[in-house]
């Protein structure tokens, strides 16, 4: 198995030439779907959002020169303990899933991507492997009505029509099979132990794997996609192979026949999209692909995050679908179970754009020359799609002229719905926008072009 080789961003991620189609017909069907989705809404949320720091990594020892840096109140073993022991006090009851699901739907989302389980190993579902669960007894929140969190998201979100994403993680480091005690402490974020002297060890590791994968394929109705983080956990590293493909394959042979598999940067037949993470390709890619960034500087809850504006959120998405993405976008909820104000009016005012010009984003596909710098193009229903990228004043030229490789018949402006003039040069297509009313125009400006018969 070869290792990632596009180094672009935070993680190396799969090369698009190695990209491996799913073999079922059914997959490549609901694939060709989702990627028409175009924008999910990602979270990640644990009880360890109290302590305002990275989810998870703190924990690991081999990533402590950053994932520590918000470990400042005692020595770094106390915090620890006190990260894994956040379940005791959390208890976030602002928690609002139906809540949650019409903001989504009205910002323009079109998926859940929600972490069930990050590396930590602490379950936001009602599993019967661990009792490191939100419905378990020690945390407050189990007696909640939707203490299962995962349940009630699922439940609410469908509701409003949305697709389920469902971000799991490979590596355990709550579980005595991963992190094994009697080796002592785990100095990296691998295994412990040597995997060939104790094939019993990892095999117990194996079935708990595959048993909350089972529980999530099987307890909470339709998932549309099996969303794998930890990509170091494969079987040429440390001969950790969880054998995924005998799991997934159970699922699809019963309730789940349609499963997309996302085994993020291990390449092969179950890596079904590759996804890059906090970038973006340079260039549009001809492979099925997400990239999941932030709607603030941190997939994680921070008590002083940034969050970008609702026009930075525009022109991050209209750069993903033109090189032919999807965008899964991170909100991380507070620790009371709300969502950051300042977060939910950028996605609101995000959502109000796509109100107006969402026809040229959802359920497009890319259409050359795809992005520069301004202009981005998508391409749906023999449609073309121009889209011209605001400064923070809006201000569009009295001329723009397009690219296009096909004869253009009509124009038109997808704000005002209203004809534009133009003309064809050895450039290309020049709109005539001197007499293009201005009022309501923000972030970003579209043109409907249809080509001639």
């Amino acid at each position: 198995m070869k290792q990632p080789i596009v180094a672009n961003g935070v993680h190396n991620y799969t090369p698009p030439e190695e990209y491996v189609p799913p073999r079922s017909d059914r997959v490549r069907e609901h694939l060709d779907w989702f990627m028409g989705l175009k924008l999910g809404f990602m979270m990640h949320w644990a009880p360890g959002c109290q302590l305002g720091t990275y989810e998870s990594w703190p924990l690991s020892d081999g990533d402590a020169a950053w994932s520590q840096e918000d470990f400042t109140w005692a020595d770094p073993e106390t915090c620890k303990r006190q990260y894994r022991e956040a379940n005791r006090t959390f208890n976030p009851v602002k928690f609002d899933p139906a809540g949650w699901a019409k903001l989504a739907r009205e910002c323009g989302f079109k998926y859940l991507l929600f972490t069930t389980k990050h590396h930590d190993g602490f379950c936001m579902f009602d599993t019967q492997t661990t009792d490191y669960k939100i419905t378990a007894p020690d945390c407050p929140f189990h007696t909640h009505p939707d203490a299962d969190v995962v349940g009630a998201l699922y439940r609410e979100f469908r509701r409003q029509g949305l697709a389920i994403s469902t971000y799991f993680s490979k590596p355990d480091w709550n579980s005595p099979f991963y992190w094994a005690p009697q080796f002592g402490p785990a100095p990296t974020r691998n295994v412990n132990y040597d995997v060939q002297e104790h094939p019993e060890l990892w095999e117990q590791y194996v079935q708990f794997t595959h048993e909350q994968i089972r529980e999530l394929g099987t307890r909470y109705g339709k998932i549309d996609v099996l969303w794998l983080d930890g990509g170091w956990v494969r079987p040429d590293n440390q001969g950790q192979d969880i054998r995924l493909g005998e799991i997934v394959e159970e699922l699809r042979a019963g309730p789940q026949p349609h499963l997309i598999v996302c085994d993020r940067t291990c390449g092969g037949e179950h890596e079904n999209f590759i996804t890059p993470e906090k970038t973006i390709p340079d260039t549009a890619l001809s492979v099925p692909w997400e990239t999941c960034t932030t709607v603030g500087d941190k997939f994680s809850f921070h008590y002083t995050d940034r969050f970008k504006s609702g026009r930075e959120l525009v022109h991050l998405l209209l750069e993903v679908v033109c090189k032919g993405g999807n965008l899964a976008l991170n909100l991380a909820p507070q620790p009371d179970g709300a969502l950051p104000a300042p977060a939910v009016r950028s996605l609101r005012e995000m959502g109000a754009w796509l109100t107006a010009f969402g026809e040229g984003i959802y359920g497009t596909r890319i259409c050359a020359p795809y992005f520069t710098d301004r202009l981005c193009y998508t391409q749906k229903d023999g449609a073309i799609f121009a889209f011209y990228r605001y400064d923070e004043v809006p201000r569009l030229p009295d001329r723009l002229t397009l690219r296009t490789d096909r004869p253009i018949a009509q124009v038109f402006c997808m704000r005002t719905r209203k004809p534009v003039r133009f003309r064809t040069t050895e450039e290309g297509l020049v709109l005539d926008l001197q007499e293009l009313p201005m009022g309501g125009a923000f972030y970003a400006e579209g043109f409907r072009l249809i080509p001639a018969e």
